[in-house]
């Protein structure tokens, strides 16, 4: 195990404070790198070699919350872990990261949107679909789960959700991508003929675990936002 050195990560310490700080007060889009840096107390240097850029502060900023989201799905209680029925299981993943989304709207729209199909190769979003492609299996969606997987998840973008603000309100959204959802599994499970009902529904597919999907890429200008999915 690598040990962080302790100024180091006390130099983290601060500059996320800093950053959430600074994003409170005067809204992500507004803050520089700059503003974080001086607000922090350390050079400029410190800030991009650590974070690469603001798209990685944010993904840092919301790596506590999402990691409780994914440990609530992997193994905390029903009907949103374990155990429950599929379908509602569904629908209350897609409430409670509906919740998270509205807490952490402009953090999550920018580490989505850092560079183009930034959102569909950070970890959040490969261990998002596979939960969603999970429960679509095991309620026995017809069709191809991953590709619905990704439709459903589309719903839920930050940069729809942040588009559409001023002209839809959050429950609004909520309240539609809820319907959607619910009416995605219902339309898809038929009756089932002679020969499908000798069948048990599909097991569920094991899920990456929570601690293992997330690594933090160094400081570079090219990697987005800074969660990306181990590899090996």
């Amino acid at each position: 195990m690598i040990h962080e050195r302790a100024d180091a990560a006390r130099n983290r310490r601060r500059i996320l404070i800093a950053a959430r700080a600074l994003f409170a007060q005067r809204g992500v889009d507004k803050v520089t790198m700059d503003q974080i840096a001086a607000a922090a107390g350390v050079g400029k240097g410190t800030l991009f070699r650590r974070f690469g850029d603001k798209s990685g502060l944010a993904a840092a900023l919301l790596d506590d919350g999402e990691r409780e989201l994914r440990a609530r799905v992997a193994e905390g209680a029903a009907p949103l872990g374990p155990g429950g029925d599929p379908a509602a299981r569904l629908l209350a993943f897609f409430d409670a990261y509906l919740t998270f989304l509205t807490d952490h709207l402009d953090l999550v729209h920018l580490a989505e949107t850092a560079r183009p199909g930034t959102r569909y190769r950070i970890a959040a979003y490969r261990f998002w679909h596979a939960h969603v492609a999970s429960l679509l299996t095991a309620a026995r969606a017809a069709g191809d789960q991953d590709a619905l997987a990704h439709v459903l998840l589309a719903g839920v973008a930050a940069d729809l959700q942040r588009a559409v603000r001023a002209e839809v309100t959050a429950a609004g959204m909520r309240a539609s991508v809820l319907h959607v959802v619910d009416s995605v599994v219902n339309a898809q499970v038929s009756a089932p003929n002679p020969v499908e009902s000798a069948v048990e529904a599909e097991p569920e597919r094991p899920l990456p675990s929570p601690g293992s999907v997330v690594a933090l890429t160094p400081g570079t200008t090219d990697r987005g936002a800074s969660l990306w999915v181990q590899e090996g």
